[in-house]
């Protein structure tokens, strides 16, 4: 999967996965600590290995190595159609794996384990192995298996290997696909009645009998039950192997990082494991990679081959400013273990989106609203973004809380709330009695909605029911946006925004991660400014993002260390203008997608 031809060892008489182990052993190739132990385990074991019956099989290696080379094709960009060439530390995962033999004589190695940073070639690396298991291991009634707690994450993978056969005319003649298109779902090799075929545990088969399970994504695994599935079912195989491939990623309690951690110590001596090979890219310790670049190819064994510097530079460059951008590309690209939360901004970077300006210059934008109702003891915060023809947005935050807890919640929150209240610049507003009267924000949206070009108000479903009675109570009709097949109301477009992970697949609602995105976006190209109030630069210092596996954002009210509704209300109306729904095209719907 190069662009160029792999690099090879100067003594022709080394095979390719000890040369690479050398040469990583004499500091040749910049690797990390726990590949560095991965290569010293390899050349200790050529040395001494054969006191515990093992034997290095360079003929068996050469075989993988050239069923990658000569009968697999790559798929997808400048690779499209381009023969596997295997790269160096590809080769030291496949010799490693079919060349080390046991006592039996069979392959000693049944788990493999590699986790490395983003865009390393895993895939393609893991779908060939499922194709050469499939077919030229010799094993009779094969099952191979691409596998994932869901169906969708197993097809991923599947589809790579998908793609391979239909790339090569040797695998295209003796490999029979069951489905068309996207839809394939089983490919056979009917000369000895083998399959390969994704599954996942929320399939309800059992008794899968995997001479091959090729698990991807594994920190985004939950709990261990696929691994345990797979492994219960290869009991009756000699040479069975699970081939698990992962980013780093966040919880220290997951199956993924007890791979992690077993594969470092398996690799350092500490544990000895002679089933199990790990292939572990990582940094030193003491490496920054948002300091130095000399440790990038630690985390990415690819680094100057399939991509060059440019990719992560502006990863590092979009990230500086924002530790929540920061801890994603950390664990994607540098393979450093991060916390799933993490604080949403740095000040200085909040600083340069403060602006003052009069709200009356902007009557004629298309403006944007997003409401954020809280519990009516705390904040409540109405948000409203103006859009420019040149992509400038203006944004505004308003707040409101009980006045008669005031203090009391002051003392609690650390912050003044009573000074805040009694600005005239109208920062915070706060309402007579113990609790919040949503009529206040329902005059104040009707008040704007007359005054501006309001496109849409962005909503969560939490207590809107109510809000919107106070609308109606205002005069303010309204309408709810069902999708772009939705019939047009009259009087103000309300548009559902989910808080959480989910509805990225849906059209008709906003969706948190994708609105995320799009602020932080508009913040690092210096496209917005806000109106400055201190409240909402509370929220700001007080924002905790929340990560999940795949990398989509939310916010995390729970671990935040002060109230953050101003952002998130922020955050919507920003969603919301970006999308433009109720007012023009959108930026997605000129792609033909919507909220994707």
């Amino acid at each position: 999967m190069a662009s160029k031809k792999p690099t090879r060892s100067k003594a022709t008489s080394v095979d390719r996965p000890t040369a690479y182990a050398m040469a990583v052993d004499r500091g040749e190739i910049v690797a990390g600590p726990h590949i560095r132990a991965a290569c010293a385990r390899h050349l200790r074991d050529l040395k001494d290995g054969s006191k515990r019956g093992l034997k290095w099989d360079t003929a068996a290696v050469d075989r993988v190595l050239g069923f990658f080379r000569d009968i697999l094709r790559l798929n997808g960009g400048e690779h499209e159609g381009k023969p596997f060439e295997v790269l160096e530390w590809q080769a030291f995962i496949l010799g490693s794996l079919f060349g080390w033999k046991g006592a039996d004589g069979y392959r000693r190695f049944r788990v493999g384990y590699v986790e490395t940073g983003k865009g390393s070639g895993k895939s393609p690396l893991a779908a060939g192995i499922g194709l050469y298991m499939l077919m030229a291991d010799g094993e009779p009634r094969a099952e191979v298996y691409a596998a994932a707690t869901k169906k969708d994450q197993a097809m991923i993978l599947f589809r790579d290997a998908v793609s391979m056969v239909n790339q090569s005319p040797e695998l295209t003649k003796r490999i029979t696909k069951s489905g068309t298109g996207l839809n394939v779902w089983n490919l056979a090799y009917l000369q000895n009645g083998s399959f390969f075929r994704p599954i996942s545990s929320d399939d309800g088969q059992s008794g899968p009998r995997p001479h091959c399970a090729l698990l991807d994504e594994i920190h985004e695994h939950k709990n261990g039950q696929v691994v345990e599935m797979m492994r219960a079912g290869t009991k009756g195989r000699r040479q069975a192997l699970i081939f698990m491939i992962t980013n780093s990623g966040t919880d220290r309690t997951s199956v993924c990082y007890d791979y992690h951690d077993y594969a470092a110590k398996v690799a350092a001596g500490q544990i000895e494991d002679d089933a199990f090979f790990g292939f572990v890219a990582g940094l030193d310790d003491e490496d920054d990679p948002f300091k130095d670049e000399a440790c990038w190819p630690k985390a990415n064994p690819s680094y100057g081959i399939t991509f060059g510097p440019k990719y992560l530079r502006e990863q590092v460059t979009q990230a500086r400013g924002m530790p929540a951008k920061e801890g994603i590309v950390r664990r994607l690209n540098f393979c450093q273990w991060t916390d799933a939360a993490d604080h949403w901004i740095g000040s200085d970077l909040w600083e340069s989106c403060q602006a003052s300006f009069d709200l009356d210059d902007l009557r004629g934008r298309p403006a944007y609203m997003a409401l954020d109702l809280s519990s009516k003891r705390d904040l409540t915060a109405l948000a409203m973004v103006w859009k420019a023809e040149d992509g400038t947005l203006d944004a505004a935050v308003w707040f409101w809380t009980p006045l008669d807890t005031l203090e009391e919640r002051a003392r609690q929150d650390k912050v003044p709330y009573q000074t805040w209240a009694n600005d005239p610049r109208g920062f915070l507003t706060a309402l007579p009695g113990r609790a919040i009267d949503y009529g206040y924000a329902a005059r104040k949206v009707a008040e704007l909605n007359g005054q501006h070009d309001v496109k849409a108000l962005a909503y969560d479903q939490w207590r809107v029911d109510e809000f919107v009675r106070e609308l109606d109570e205002v005069g303010v009709d309204s309408w709810v946006w069902d999708g772009p097949n939705s019939r047009e109301g009259s009087g103000l477009c309300l548009m559902r925004h989910g808080q959480g992970y989910g509805g990225g697949n849906s059209d008709k609602l906003l969706w948190m991660p994708r609105s995320v995105d799009l602020l932080e976006q508009a913040i690092m190209q210096g496209r917005l400014r806000v109106l400055v109030n201190p409240v909402l630069n509370w929220n700001s210092a007080s924002a905790v993002l929340e990560t999940d596996p795949a990398g989509n954002k939310k916010w995390e009210k729970r671990k935040s260390t002060g109230r953050i509704d101003g952002i998130v209300a922020l955050c919507m109306a920003i969603g919301a203008a970006e999308a433009q729904v109720g007012g023009g095209p959108s930026v997605y719907e000129a792609r033909g997608i919507l909220f994707v």
